[in-house]
């Protein structure tokens, strides 16, 4: 199941969250190493980000996002969605 994730991210926490940058982006890379994740990146308006996971159902996603690294409260996830792609997904 492919399910594209929105982080949402807090101004008030970025000096957080940018603190455990390094972390999560290693968390994300070994993701992408497994095939768990598709891609990821934040939208240029740095406001936040979105990550495509290929994962076996919501409790498997649920865990996924409950590793991550960042501060809980320096973000919230304000979408997660099964998403059906046209194309063949690349990892």
């Amino acid at each position: 199941m492919i399910v594209v994730v929105e982080y949402e991210f807090v101004p008030e926490e970025s000096e957080r969250r940018l603190t455990a940058r390094p972390a999560h982006r290693e968390w994300l890379a070994s993701l992408k190493a497994d095939g768990r994740l598709v891609q990821a990146g934040p939208f240029t308006d740095g406001r936040s980000a979105m990550l495509i996971f290929d994962v076996e159902d919501a409790a498997a996603l649920d865990d996924l996002l409950a590793a991550d690294p960042y501060p809980k409260n320096a973000y919230t996830v304000g979408s997660r969605r099964p998403w059906t792609p046209l194309f063949d997904v690349t990892h």
